[in-house]
């Protein structure tokens, strides 16, 4: 019997181990390394570590060892980060081999340099948080506690990737916080400053949503895309699809904004609603009484 099952196991491993069609037209053309969960797991911690001292690690608080630890947790991040901007730059064959190492440290001192910024942006992003929620007792209960800063975390750090034209990287960071807080944010989004989800769960933005300063997000908001444009041979254009929302825009759960459309700034859309035009400025929507509507093969939104 014990035979018969390592017979088995052996027999599985030769068939598991040649490279099938499916994985051939998939995995890229090379034997490099891919890129590493783990590692880009490490690299947002590390950044959070690095924008709230002391949160994230067990840093003891004077200025000596401050500047200690931010220095090594930056030389760290340096590394791994190169190395995987590397490794998503091979997968996606974007750039040829002999010339990765070096646009990859490049990269990799140019988002060195981002993180004030990110810094900055993710601070305006807690105060946002805490001036919206009265639930929260200080403003270190948002760090520690809120999903939205979690969620915030990996976008901000993944945007500024994106903007760089660093492949996969970014959505695989993004997709991580999305598993963990059910925050689904494109890293190819634009959003402003003092933004803030409530709750959190269930939201979506997607790839082209331009957002103002001062939004605030409940849970189950999407801003998504009314339908995809296509080519001539039927392939998927990557346009503008997403809405724009302007400055001081606050959107209630459950509501579905769908298609470039533009809600203007100071505008309050309510639970519920589902928005597929443009809004002026001022606006306050709701759905005051149960709406009834029928769809023919998905058009008609």
């Amino acid at each position: 019997m014990g035979e018969d099952r390592i017979n088995t196991i052996l027999h599985n491993v030769k068939i598991l181990s040649e490279v099938s069609e499916p994985e051939k037209r998939i995995l890229p053309n090379n034997n490099s390394p891919l890129p590493s969960i783990e590692s880009l797991k490490r690299i947002v911690e590390l950044v959070k570590a690095i924008a709230f001292p002391g949160f994230f690690d067990d840093e003891e608080e004077s200025s000596r060892v401050r500047s200690y630890y931010i220095g090594v947790n930056m030389e760290s991040l340096f590394s791994l980060l190169r190395k995987q901007i590397a490794r998503g730059f091979i997968f996606c064959n974007e750039i040829e081999e002999k010339n990765v190492s070096e646009k990859s440290s490049e990269l990799a001192a140019s988002f060195i340099n981002a993180i004030p910024n990110i810094k900055r942006l993710l601070y305006t992003d807690v105060e946002a948080i805490y001036n919206n929620d009265p639930a929260v007792s200080n403003p270190g209960e948002v760090i520690f506690c809120y999903p939205v800063l979690q969620a915030m975390a990996h976008y901000r750090v993944a945007h500024e990737l994106h903007k760089m034209g660093i492949p996969i990287i970014p959505r695989i960071i993004t997709e991580l916080a999305h598993s963990a807080t059910g925050i689904d944010i494109h890293p190819g989004a634009q959003i402003g400053e003092y933004f803030s989800i409530d709750h959190g769960t269930g939201v979506v933005i997607g790839e082209t949503c331009i957002i103002g300063n001062n939004v605030t997000l409940y849970q189950g908001v999407t801003l998504g895309a009314k339908s995809i444009k296509l080519d001539k041979d039927d392939n998927s254009v990557n346009a503008p699809r997403h809405p724009i929302l302007e400055d001081n825009v606050t959107v209630y759960s459950n509501s579905t904004i769908l298609g470039r459309v533009t809600i203007g700034h100071d505008t309050v859309i309510g639970g519920n609603v589902w928005i597929t035009n443009s809004l002026p400025p001022y606006s306050n929507l709701t759905q005051s009484k149960y709406i009834s509507a029928s769809f023919i093969g998905g058009l008609g939104i």
